[in-house]
């Protein structure tokens, strides 16, 4: 006995990979998944790589994760894959507190952030 198979919430010709709790604001995080967004993934990996954003590794690791899904879990063509969609989620936000003038206190936060990147099978028209 176990649970039963849960659908397959994408299409056939789909994959995606998640990384949870990328230590970075979800707005620096969407920069970085908007520049990738509908792009072929050899344009997309070549971007993340000479990217100057900090964040931009863990998002290329996301990515070829993502690649990696497409062809062993799901039998897809590398070479035909895009980027159907790249966004991102807020997780959690720890506070910390830094002592300021007469007494005060200032608060920082420092914010967590979730990122899925599917990717898809795109047929060529010939």
């Amino acid at each position: 006995m176990g649970k039963q198979k849960r659908e397959r919430t994408l299409k056939d010709n789909e994959a995606r990979a998640v990384r949870k709790m990328l230590r970075t604001s979800p707005q620096k995080l969407n920069l970085v998944a908007s520049s990738i967004r509908g792009k072929k993934v050899e344009k997309a990996l070549a971007e993340l790589a000479f990217s100057p954003k900090r964040i931009a590794g863990e998002v290329k690791k996301t990515l070829e994760s993502a690649i990696a899904n497409a062809e062993n879990n799901h039998g897809l063509d590398t070479d035909a894959l895009v980027v159907a969609e790249a966004y991102v989620g807020k997780a959690l936000v720890m506070k910390r507190f830094r002592p300021r003038a007469r007494g005060r206190v200032g608060r920082i936060e420092k914010p967590f952030s979730h990122l899925t990147i599917v990717v898809r099978e795109h047929e060529e028209a010939v």
